[in-house]
């Protein structure tokens, strides 16, 4: 496991590194994004989906708790998931991540909602708002990620 941390100037830098993760991603991959309303989790979504062809902008999944993005309109599929809204771990089993794991990877906001062990081999990243406005973007990438991330 590899750690680190980075400081993101403004949205554009945060955008930039879901451009990055679309990069290396491939089916099977869980990306979670922890942190509080507003420190950019949606938008490094976003950058990752646009890198992977999305033509126009992602909604957040907050209401949906899962949207999924498929061939053609992005080169890898993924499921942009949002668990805030779930009341239970147990919850988990109805969205069907796990079958979508064969084809998609997973981009998951909120993961703690999944409960302890949710996804071991995912690549963890963690968003803080900074005083100035920056946000700090502290990761934990499994042997999996080693050579994809940062």
């Amino acid at each position: 496991m590899t750690t680190g941390t980075m400081r993101l100037g403004d949205l554009a830098a945060t955008e930039a590194v879901g451009a990055k993760l679309a990069s290396g991603l491939r089916a099977g991959d869980v990306i979670t994004l922890k942190g509080p309303l507003g420190a950019g989790k949606t938008s490094i979504a976003r950058g990752l989906l646009a890198a992977l062809g999305l033509a126009g902008e992602a909604p957040s999944p907050s209401f949906a708790i899962v949207q999924p993005y498929d061939l053609p309109e992005v080169r890898l599929p993924v499921m942009h998931v949002d668990l805030y809204r779930l009341d239970e771990a147990a919850e988990l089993a109805e969205l069907g991540l796990d079958d979508a794991l064969y084809d998609s990877a997973l981009v998951v906001e909120w993961p703690d909602r999944a409960g302890t062990g949710a996804w071991p081999d995912a690549l963890r990243l963690t968003l803080a708002i900074e005083p100035d406005g920056a946000r700090r973007l502290t990761w934990e990438a499994p042997a999996a990620w080693e050579r994809r991330w940062p």
